[in-house]
This record gives structure tokens, sequence and C-alpha cells, in this order.
């Protein structure tokens, strides 16, 4: 009859100990959080407001930011930050873009950015979520809902990292920001549309 020795017990705790060891490591590097970060030169962030009720008007913030912080390579558990810098607005129109900044829009010298966290995801569909989160405007922060469409993650032939795209769409009630108050529709619609291009480099 076989008797283990003291070494053969040793070497057995040591294999277990490894492997447990082994086992862990892989857990952790597989949620592992990463953090991505916007590609200023291939992302936008554009509205649309309807004037008059019969015309589209578009606009866009030249200087914003945003990072995704995420362990699941679907970025089903993804946590959004964006800001953008109220001042960088623009419609195209010099004489637009300078009332937009004033108190009555904007007010860009008291309220210099406009911010969105997210507070939840739900997937919808294959890579299409909702997300939820906390938008502030013009001083007032309020829950808001988008459609978050994952476009996919590929090796950036120039940086060699990965990339991943993302699309944002929805409507906000700038009534409920105290936006624009002075004009009520039909001078300009209620409803604004939001449209976001994202292009995210891997940081981590």
């Amino acid at each position: 009859m076989f008797v283990p020795t003291i070494k053969n017990v040793y070497k057995t705790i040591m294999k277990k100990i490894i492997i447990l060891v082994a086992v862990a490591l892989l857990n952790t590097a597989a949620f592992a959080q990463s953090t991505w970060k916007s590609d200023k030169m291939h992302s936008k962030l554009q509205f649309t407001i309807t004037h008059l009720s019969v015309s589209d008007v578009d606009g866009e913030f030249k200087d914003f930011s945003a990072t995704i912080v995420s362990s699941k390579p679907d970025f089903s558990d993804a946590k959004f930050q964006m800001t953008a810098n109220t001042a960088s607005v623009n419609t195209g129109v010099d004489a637009r873009d300078k009332h937009l900044s004033s108190g009555e829009f904007f007010d860009v010298a008291n309220f210099p950015t406009l911010t969105f966290s997210s507070t939840a995801i739900t997937k919808t569909s294959n890579n299409h979520y909702k997300l939820t989160g906390n938008l502030t405007l013009h001083g007032v922060t309020k829950p808001a809902t988008f459609d978050l469409w994952y476009r996919g993650t590929i090796t950036n032939p120039m940086s060699k990292t990965d990339d991943a795209g993302f699309q944002v769409t929805g409507t906000i009630n700038r009534s409920e920001y105290g936006f624009g108050s002075k004009y009520g529709a039909p001078m300009l619609s209620d409803e604004v549309t939001v449209k976001a291009n994202g292009e995210f480099g891997k940081a981590n």
C-alpha cells in the first residue's frame, strides 16, 4: 500500500495552490476594467432643433471629451462620462453662436460646461442598449435616456491599439432645463434631438 510521504504531500499542496492562483489571475484578467477615451479627430457631438416649425437647425460642440469604463468585451456594463465646453457651440453662423452663448441660452459665463454621467445600461438587442444617466445643462441636472449602438472594436492600423465605436441618439426637452425659456414653440421646438458619434481608444 502506498503511503504518501511528507514530500509528496507538500508537492500536491503546492500544485493545488499554483492552480488556484492561476485561476484567480485568469478571473482577474477577465474582469479587469478598461478605460477608453474619445478620439477628438473622429468624434462628434451634435444637436438639432426645429425653427418656426418648418426648418431644422443643426449644431455641434467643437470641444468635448468622453470616457468609458468597462470590464466586458460587449460593453454591457459600460459607464460613460462626457463633458462639453458650452462656449464651443457651433451652428455655422457666428451671430447665432454668439446668441446661444448668451444668458438667454447656454449662459456660458455661468455654466461653462454641460455633462452626462451614466447610471445604468440595459441591453435591448445585439450591440444595442438603453443608456440612462444624469444630464446637466444650464445648471440643471435631470435623468435622461438615450439609445446606444456599439459598432464594434478593431485594432487601429495606425496606433496598433484597440478602438471601439459608438453612436448615441435621443431627444431631450429644453424646457426641463430652463434653456431658452424666452423662446417658446413654435419659435423653437421644445424637443432637441441629440446625436453623438464616438471613436474611443483603449487607454489601459
